[in-house]
């Protein structure tokens, strides 16, 4: 991405909301013919997740993620650069009584990779500062533009993978929700190998771990994209997490985001190689390794 392009959509994203939309749909349907690497992805993950439904649901899941996917990323430059009004009517905040609830407890707030993941991050961020990670991106002018439209308010701040959970741990004991993305395929390291709609897939500990060091409370937050914007939806607390039992949590963790994404299956990110790593003596499921998809980390 140039300079000129981010001007562009810094742009639309000052049109109404109705029209960004069209444009989303539309390009998200050109770009499911176009795109041909991360369709054969999200089509093998929704093969292994759903071996149950037909192949034309598969199709009909697949297009809707990919016009979904693209009208979240138009409305990242919404989230990124327009007044914190027009966030506010855009994206809507249910259960905020569950954050309140924990008191003066740390607080993980448990976002997984959603198409809305960046609506509801910067939402939550008008009305509290907030903690959160990212991973970086190849292209610099759009891994700053990232950097800076998520920290914009109540001086959030954004670390990378790279940087550690330090200054997360120290900031969370201050009290600062930690916006945390727990379910992508990072490799083994800090990993185990736990069912995601019956597949293994290496899971990060990392949730069950910061929860166990800090005595952090766990809130899953999941951000739904509707027809006229956002819904950030927060789930009360989770009692006995993480327990005794790493492995035990992570997978409940998992078992959590499967049963969002059965509620709205084209908003889960199929793009990624969600079962990329695989457990000792079993075979590669993607075939050649193509590059990154475009996160929403």
């Amino acid at each position: 991405m140039s300079r000129w392009m981010l001007a562009l959509l810094r742009l639309l994203a000052s049109l109404p909301y109705p029209i960004l939309r069209q444009l989303g749909e539309r390009l998200g349907v050109v770009l499911y013919w176009v795109v041909v690497p991360r369709r054969r992805i999200a089509r093998t993950n929704l093969r292994l997740c759903f071996p149950e439904i037909t192949e034309a649901e598969r199709r009909r899941i697949l297009k809707a993620h990919f016009q979904y996917f693209v009208r979240s990323f138009f409305d990242r430059f919404v989230l990124w650069y327009q007044p914190a009004e027009r966030i506010r009517d855009l994206v809507r905040i249910r259960g905020e009584e569950h954050l309140t609830a924990v008191g003066d407890r740390p607080v993980i707030l448990l976002a997984p990779h959603f198409v809305g993941l960046d609506a509801g991050g910067t939402r939550l961020t008008l009305d509290r500062r907030m903690i959160s990670m990212f991973a970086n991106q190849k292209n610099a002018v759009l891994n700053e533009a990232m950097k800076t439209g998520r920290v914009r308010f109540n001086d959030s701040v954004l670390f990378s993978r790279q940087d550690g959970l330090r200054q997360a741990i120290r900031l969370m004991r201050q009290g600062v929700p930690f916006y945390f993305l727990p379910d992508m395929d990072l490799g083994a390291r800090d990993a185990v190998f736990v069912p995601f709609f019956g597949v293994q897939a290496a899971t990060v500990t990392s949730v069950a771990r910061l929860a166990q060091m800090v005595g952090a409370a766990i809130v899953p937050c999941v951000t739904e994209l509707t027809d006229t914007g956002y819904i950030c939806q927060l789930y009360p607390a989770w009692d006995d997490f993480p327990g005794d039992d790493l492995e035990a949590a992570t997978a409940r963790m998992n078992r959590f985001i499967e049963a969002r994404t059965l509620e709205m299956p084209a908003q889960y990110l199929w793009t990624h190689k969600r079962f990329k790593t695989r457990p000792p003596g079993e075979a590669d499921l993607y075939g050649p390794q193509v590059a990154p998809a475009a996160s929403i980390s």
